[in-house]
C-alpha cells in the first residue's frame, strides 16, 4: 500500500518537474546566447547579479537601440530620397563627329513669287482693290493668307528662299561640297532651312562627317547670298541669315537657339562640345522616348533621324490643347499641324486659326496657367536623358570679296529669284550688302562631359547601417549569425518535446 502510495505521488509532481526543466533550458539557451554575443549590453545584463545592474543595463540597451534604429531609419529613407551629384571630367575625343550646321534666311518668303497670289487673295475678299503691290505685301493679312493655303493643304515651299539661290560655294576641310550634302525643314518663322552633317535614317554613323575628314581639322566655310531686296518688310526687319551649331542627331531649334549673321561681312563661329547625360528613373523624371504624337512632327525633319526633344514636346502639347479648345492650331506655329489627341493613335491634320482670333491665344495661357491641363497635355515632356551641347563664339570682319565678286555676280544672275531693276548698274552694291561668308570650326577637341550620378549607393546604405548598428550597440553580421543561432536552437528544442511529447502519446495508446 505504501509502495501504490509513493508511485501516485511521484507520478503527480513530475510532470511540473519536467515544464520546470523545459523552461530552465529554454532559459539557458537565450541566457547562454546573451552572454556569448558580440552585441553590446546584453552580456551585462546576462551577467548581472542585482536587479538595479541588469536594470541599468537593459534601459542603456533599449536607449541605444532606440538611437540605432532613428539613423537606420534616416539612412534608409535617404537612399529612397534618390540624391544625385554632377560629375564634371574632360575627355579628349580626336574622332568625334562634325556638328551639325543649320542656318535659314532671315525672310520666310519671296517677294517676287508671293506677290502676285497674295494680291488675288486680298482682292477676291474684297480686302482691297488697289493694285498697289507696296501696300499689299505690308498688309497685315499675310497671315491670313498663309493659314488659308494651309487650310487649303496647299505647300509654301514655292515661296521659299531654295538653297541653289542662296549657297554660293561649299567647303568641308578645304574640299568642296555639294548642294546633296544639305536637307531642308520648315521653320514658322523663318521658312526654309537648311542642315549640313545631320544624321539620316537608315544610315550608318559613319555617313556623318568626323571633325578630321580629308585630314582636316573640322573647317566648313559657306558662301551665301541673302536676296534682301526680295524681302517682305512685314515679316521682318533685319537682313542675314539665323545660324545654328548643334548635335547631328538634336532638332535644330533655331527660332530661340539661332545667331543672326549680317551680310557684307566674314564670320568665324567656333565651337565646342559639352555632353549631359542624367540618370532615368528613380533618380530623374528624364526620358528618351519619342510619344505618338512627338514622333508625327519629327516626321517633318524626315529625312533626318532626330531623337527627343522637350522644347518640340511642348509645342506640339500646346499645339494639341489650342486645338481641342479652340478647333485650330496657333497660326504662328503652323508647321505643327499633324497632331495625335491623348488617347488615340491617329494623326489628325488640322486647320489654322485666323490671326485676328485669340482663341488660341487665350488658350495657350490656360494651358501654362493650369496644373492639371498641363499634366494632362504635357507629362511627357520631361527633360531629355542626354544633352549635348555646343558653347559657341562668334566673330566677323569687314570683307570686300573683291576676289570672288564676278563668279558671285554670275551665280546671282543665274539663280532663279528676280534681279532688282537697277541690278545692271548697282550690282556690286546689293553684293556688298547681300553677300557674307560663314565660317564654321571645331574649336578644340576636348569634350566637356556631366554625367548625373547617385550620391547614396546600397553599399553606402549599408555601410552606414553597419556603422550606425556597431556604434551604438556592436551590432555586427556575425552578431546576427548569432541571434539566427539561438532561434534555431529554440526551434530545435521546441521541436523535440512535440516528437517526445506525440511519441509519448502513441505509447499509451
Amino acid at each position: 500500500m505504501m509502495n501504490d502510495t509513493s508511485k501516485e505521488t511521484s507520478f503527480v509532481t513530475n510532470p511540473e518537474s519536467k515544464r520546470t526543466g523545459r523552461r530552465q533550458r529554454r532559459r539557458s539557451i537565450i541566457h547562454e546566447f546573451c552572454l556569448n554575443t558580440s552585441t553590446h549590453a546584453l552580456p551585462g545584463i546576462a551577467r548581472s547579479e542585482t536587479l538595479h545592474n541588469r536594470v541599468f543595463w537593459l534601459i542603456s540597451f533599449l536607449i541605444f537601440t532606440g538611437i540605432m534604429i532613428y539613423f537606420v531609419v534616416k539612412s534608409i529613407m535617404a537612399f529612397f530620397d534618390y540624391p544625385t551629384t554632377i560629375d564634371l571630367t574632360y575627355d579628349s575625343d580626336w574622332q568625334q563627329y562634325f556638328a551639325a550646321f543649320s542656318f535659314c534666311n532671315m525672310a520666310p518668303f519671296r517677294l517676287d513669287l508671293m506677290i502676285e497670289p497674295l494680291s488675288n487673295y486680298a482682292n477676291s475678299l474684297d480686302l482691297t482693290n488697289t493694285n498697289d503691290t507696296q501696300y499689299v505685301y505690308q498688309s497685315s493679312f499675310i497671315w491670313d493668307f498663309i493659314a488659308d493655303k494651309l487650310n487649303k493643304n496647299e505647300s509654301l515651299e514655292d515661296y521659299f528662299f531654295p538653297l541653289s539661290s542662296m549657297v554660293h560655294f561649299c567647303l568641308y576641310n578645304l574640299k568642296s561640297c555639294s548642294l546633296d550634302d544639305f536637307i531642308s525643314f520648315v521653320s514658322p518663322v523663318y521658312g526654309q532651312c537648311y542642315t549640313f552633317n545631320a544624321k539620316l535614317k537608315n544610315s550608318t554613323d559613319n555617313s556623318l562627317r568626323s571633325g578630321n575628314f580629308y585630314g582636316g581639322a573640322g573647317i566648313l566655310t559657306l558662301g551665301l547670298y541673302i536676296h534682301s531686296y526680295q524681302y517682305l518688310s512685314l515679316l521682318t526687319d533685319a537682313a542675314g541669315i539665323l545660324a545654328l551649331v548643334h548635335d547631328n542627331r538634336q532638332v535644330p531649334t533655331i527660332e530661340t537657339s539661332g545667331v543672326e549673321l549680317g551680310p557684307g561681312r566674314r564670320h568665324k563661329i567656333s565651337y565646342r562640345r559639352k555632353k549631359t547625360t542624367f540618370l532615368s528613373s528613380p533618380y530623374s523624371d528624364c526620358t528618351n522616348e519619342i510619344s505618338n504624337s512627338l514622333n508625327a512632327i519629327l516626321k517633318n525633319y524626315d529625312p533626318a533621324d532626330y531623337n527627343y526633344s522637350q522644347t518640340i514636346c511642348f509645342q506640339v502639347c500646346q499645339q494639341i490643347f489650342v486645338y481641342d479648345e479652340c478647333g485650330c492650331i496657333n497660326p504662328y506655329a503652323w508647321n505643327i499641324r499633324s497632331i495625335v489627341r491623348p488617347g488615340t493613335d491617329k494623326i489628325n491634320l488640322v486647320p489654322v486659326c485666323n490671326i485676328s482670333d485669340s482663341c488660341y491665344e487665350t488658350a495657350s495661357d490656360k494651358l501654362f496657367a493650369s496644373a492639371k491641363f498641363f499634366q494632362n497635355y504635357c507629362s511627357d515632356c520631361s527633360q531629355e536623358c542626354l544633352i549635348n551641347n555646343f558653347v559657341v563664339q562668334t566673330s566677323s570682319s569687314m570683307s570686300s570679296f573683291d576676289s570672288i565678286i564676278y563668279s558671285i555676280k554670275n551665280f546671282v544672275e543665274n539663280s532663279t529669284v528676280l534681279l532688282p531693276d537697277d541690278w545692271s548698274t548697282s550690282w556690286r552694291q546689293y553684293i556688298d550688302e547681300n553677300y557674307l561668308m560663314v565660317n564654321v570650326i571645331r574649336e578644340t577637341h576636348v569634350v566637356e562631359i556631366n554625367t548625373q550620378t547617385s550620391s547614396v549607393s546600397l553599399v553606402d546604405v549599408l555601410s552606414n547601417i553597419g556603422g550606425h548598428a556597431g556604434l551604438w550597440i556592436g551590432i555586427s553580421f556575425l552578431s546576427i549569425m548569432e541571434l539566427i543561432e539561438m532561434i534555431f536552437r529554440l526551434f530545435r528544442y521546441q521541436w523535440y518535446l512535440i516528437r517526445e511529447t506525440m511519441q509519448r502519446r502513441i505509447n499509451v495508446i
